[in-house]
């Protein structure tokens, strides 16, 4: 039996994905959380055999939970779910180590069969997917992607920018993140600097650009 833990933000979407997970036969769901920080946490804590997770998420989004989960090199093999195709972000999912990337759009049987490729640390692509991965490999000039400035921040930075575009206020985000609110304050002085950003309007736009957070956020 393939033991499967569920993050997705959207109650309805995370009940579809259970409810046909627990009729395939062969999986079963430990659990589910709606966003990045109960993801990390509730691997850490039932350890599934595959985490299916949604990459836009509150909070920490689910390339940036990867990346957390891969540091503490944990045996749960990981398969993104998206609504975008964007280059983008396919090559930063698959910077991260995860096992799969399947869109939204393709969520039915295609997800089991995903689903169990991962469990057997195997690789499964949505064929939109693949295609990118193709043409960025036989045509690296063409399709090479404009630099991505985020690709120079800590992980923590990334995790300070999230929540800033979610508009969560310093205090805030010292209590998620269990840190000080100084240290806040440095973390979002860094990244204006980085960033080039004059204010936390120009934060918020770099982190919709590439993808932190939904476009309404």
């Amino acid at each position: 039996m393939i033991r499967v833990l569920i993050a997705e933000d959207h109650l309805m979407v995370r009940a579809g994905i259970r409810a046909l997970i627990e009729k395939s036969g062969d999986m079963h769901v430990l659990g589910e959380a709606s966003n990045g920080i109960e993801a990390v946490d509730m691997t850490k804590k039932h350890k599934p055999d595959v985490l299916v997770m949604d990459i836009m998420m509150p909070l920490m989004n689910g390339i940036q939970a990867a990346v957390n989960l891969q540091e503490l090199k944990l045996d749960t093999n990981i398969l993104l779910l998206s609504m975008y195709s964007d280059p983008g972000l396919v090559h930063q999912a698959l910077k991260c180590g995860v096992k799969g990337y399947v869109l939204k759009s393709s969520v039915s049987d295609e997800l089991l069969q995903a689903v169990r490729a991962v469990a057997n640390r195997q690789a499964y692509l949505s064929s939109p997917i693949s295609k990118i991965v193709v043409e960025t490999f036989t045509n690296p000039t063409q399709n090479r992607l404009e630099d991505d400035p985020l690709s120079g921040l800590s992980p923590r930075e990334k995790e300070v920018l999230q929540l800033i575009a979610e508009e969560h206020t310093s205090g805030e985000i010292a209590n998620l993140l269990i840190i000080s609110e100084k240290t806040v304050e440095k973390h979002r002085a860094r990244l204006m600097n980085k960033l080039n950003a004059r204010n936390l309007a120009g934060l918020v736009r770099w982190a919709v650009k590439f993808r932190m957070v939904d476009r309404d956020s």
